[in-house]
């Protein structure tokens, strides 16, 4: 089996096709993303907002799995080779908003249970004050 030039160069067109393609759905979806947006800051009820904050999430994770697919070239690899890179993906994600969900149930129960704490929260400070404070305890 010989490969000469003129065969490696050889191309059928397909490729740039795909490439054409793909760039395609990924800049309708961009745009498509964008216009939910701008819709995004007209809309004043509050459930139809949340609904398009999902929309706009589901938009972004095809988007993700494009990218993927397509520039890091899993498309065309094993199932298995994709799994090991999807499956951590998702636990890191995962990981993230448990953290995160975590981290805000904690502040709440704080403020709750410690009247001193919900108190500190709900001062406001002006930025008259912050300025005598300041030059207060540098001297």
């Amino acid at each position: 089996m010989s490969h000469t030039v003129e065969a490696l160069h050889h191309d059928d067109g397909s490729a740039v096709k795909e490439i054409w393609k793909v760039t395609g759905i990924l800049s309708l979806l961009t745009i498509v993303e964008l216009v939910l947006g701008f819709v995004m800051m007209r809309v004043d009820d509050a459930s139809l907002r949340l609904s398009i904050k999902g929309g706009i999430v589901i938009l972004m994770i095809a988007k993700a799995f494009y990218i993927v697919g397509y520039f890091m070239h899993l498309k065309h690899e094993l199932k298995n080779l994709i799994m090991t890179i999807v499956v951590p993906l998702a636990l890191f994600i995962w990981f993230i908003t448990a953290f995160l969900y975590e981290g805000n149930s904690y502040k709440n129960l704080r403020n709750r249970y410690d009247p001193y704490k919900k108190a500190q929260t709900e001062i406001k400070v002006h930025k008259s004050e912050e300025v005598k404070e300041i030059k207060a305890s540098g001297e």
